[in-house]
């Protein structure tokens, strides 16, 4: 699809979204956590949606550009129903060529061969089943620092304009080697640093966020990787003067992953 130019608006601005996405297995499931998915994404009519999905890190940023991209089945040990889901939304090339303009902060690349990960279409396959919406991929810079991703996610600010739904998919708390898998009783610190989130996310205080792992051990364990952490960034980033915030899913699964969500509007 094409964007219109810079000046011309499809409409109301566009809501922005972060979901926890957890464990793979929710793409296949009926529970608490798609049926929040699904609620969340009522009344949503998008012309298309930009992911930014944990699970695709590289050494600068990339944009998919595929015109029918694959369904990838990053994971392994899961049962043989799960990788047989394939998700067939098309791409939208023209809108990752709009975003390459769009960003002048930094470079954007091509990128001819990702498709969608499970971070992308085990969400979106609830909130749009008929895959019938463009979705495309922004990876994750592994090598640019957190507060460099907050800048570059604020100039995709023109796509709310369009009628493009930004998905940040991660999890605000993922350990996954502290993981209860058969109690989802969860950690102390857990639930610390996901209610400091919260009350981050309410205050407006998007530079305590960015700062990340450095706000202490309850943080530390929470975040012993950034890649989960950094798509809330880029859904932050693009929280404009006046928008409203509603959590949904707020609970902990396994002990050790915030399924936390929200929708910025």
């Amino acid at each position: 699809m094409k964007l219109k130019s810079h000046s011309e608006s499809f409409g109301p601005r566009m809501p922005v979204m972060f979901v926890g996405h957890g464990n793979p297995m929710h793409a296949i499931s009926e529970n608490e956590f798609t049926q929040g998915w699904q609620r969340m994404a009522e009344g949503f009519s998008p012309k298309a949606i930009v992911c930014i999905s944990a699970h695709w890190e590289t050494r600068g940023t990339r944009v998919t550009m595929v015109p029918k991209p694959r369904t990838i089945h990053d994971f392994g040990g899961f049962p043989p129903e799960l990788y047989a889901v394939q998700y067939p939304a098309p791409g939208a090339p023209d809108l990752g060529s709009d975003i390459i303009a769009g960003v002048q902060g930094s470079t954007v690349e091509e990128d001819h061969e990702w498709g969608l990960d499970h971070g992308t279409w085990s969400v979106i396959r609830h909130m749009f089943p008929m895959a019938d919406v463009p979705v495309i991929q922004l990876s994750l810079d592994r090598n640019m620092a957190p507060v460099a991703h907050y800048e570059l996610a604020k100039e995709l600010s023109f796509l709310r304009w369009k009628g493009v739904l930004v998905i940040g998919s991660g999890n605000v708390v993922h350990n996954l080697r502290r993981a209860r898998w058969d109690s989802s009783e969860p950690y102390d610190w857990a639930v610390e640093f996901d209610e400091q989130t919260r009350k981050s996310i309410l205050d407006g205080n998007h530079a305590a966020l960015i700062k990340g792992g450095d706000l202490g051990s309850a943080a530390s364990l929470s975040i012993p990787t950034p890649e989960h952490f950094l798509p809330l960034l880029y859904v932050l980033a693009l929280q404009a003067d006046g928008d409203e915030v509603r959590f949904f899913n707020e609970r902990i699964d396994m002990g050790s992953m915030s399924m936390r969500s929200l929708v910025i509007s």
